[in-house]
């Protein structure tokens, strides 16, 4: 169990700004987040699962699928796997908030359902708000595994009267761009092309480049990182060294992992490899 919010990163510009990571030893595929951010700006990212969880006090102003959204104290916020967004805070005392990472396997064998979506990223609602937060602060705060998987059913279920049944698919960019998105995972050390890219897409490069920007509200590049800063944080939670993990994954060094880890986690490379393996 991971002890309090000891400590501030170094990279963090405000004393008050904080970050917190937690990974149950027996439920793969679920991972806690806790965290106080006044000044910190996340840049563009992805969390390859779905984002479940609540704002404690505060506003947070983030962009997610094409559109801004602001999350009050006491709303609950809901992201889809693999949609890049980003996060800053709207007022001066910044955001406390409390998330849920749940892959979607995981999901599917909890709630039984496949290819659950969440049409809204934001959702105001006090009492429900506040229910999550204290089945967030309940699963941060187990050991016992028994009881986390039953908050765990818990979470879920009182994310239910949000969920839909089926993910919307964009018309033209299901296999096209599935394709691309592909062909960056199996790239990531790569120093990769618009026109290699847009050949997979089977489009003219630029043409390629503002479909994809339209489709994913970020460019090849902005998803390319997103998933190279995904990969990292998956092989440092597998007990992988921040140099090593920085040259497969295509970043020069790894003061440049930590830069790029810190904009997007709220935390460096080696404490949130301290956090999630503790």
């Amino acid at each position: 169990m991971i002890d309090g919010m000891q400590g501030v990163p170094e990279h963090f510009d405000h004393p008050l700004d904080r970050a917190q990571f937690r990974r149950p030893a027996h439920r793969d595929g679920v991972e806690l987040y806790r965290a106080h951010i006044v000044r910190h700006t996340f840049e563009p990212h992805t969390h390859e699962a779905y984002g479940l969880g609540a704002i404690e006090t505060g506003v947070e102003r983030f962009r997610y699928r094409g559109s801004d959204h602001l999350a009050p104290q006491d709303s609950r916020v809901m992201m889809n796997p693999d949609v890049l967004h980003t996060g800053r805070a709207e007022t001066d005392g910044g955001w406390r908030y409390r998330m849920a990472y749940i892959d979607a396997d995981v999901v599917e064998t909890v709630t039984g359902q496949r290819g659950l979506w969440f049409r809204d990223a934001v959702e105001h609602d006090a009492a429900r708000a506040k229910r999550v937060t204290v089945l967030l602060d309940a699963l941060w705060r187990t050991d016992e595994p028994l009881a986390f998987d039953g908050l765990l059913f818990e979470l879920l279920d009182a994310f239910s009267d949000q969920a839909r049944a089926a993910r919307p698919l964009s018309r033209d960019a299901a296999p096209r761009f599935a394709r691309v998105v592909e062909f960056l995972r199996e790239n990531l050390a790569r120093r990769l092309t618009l026109d290699e890219l847009a050949a997979v897409a089977e489009l003219s490069p630029f043409h390629f480049l503002r479909a994809f920007r339209t489709q994913y509200d970020a460019t090849p590049q902005q998803m390319l990182m997103a998933l190279r800063l995904f990969e990292a944080k998956r092989r440092l939670a597998s007990g992988a060294a921040p140099a090593q993990v920085a040259a497969d994954v295509g970043l020069s060094d790894q003061a440049h992992l930590t830069r790029a880890f810190a904009q997007r986690y709220g935390v460096t490379p080696a404490r949130y490899q301290r956090q999630v393996r503790s």
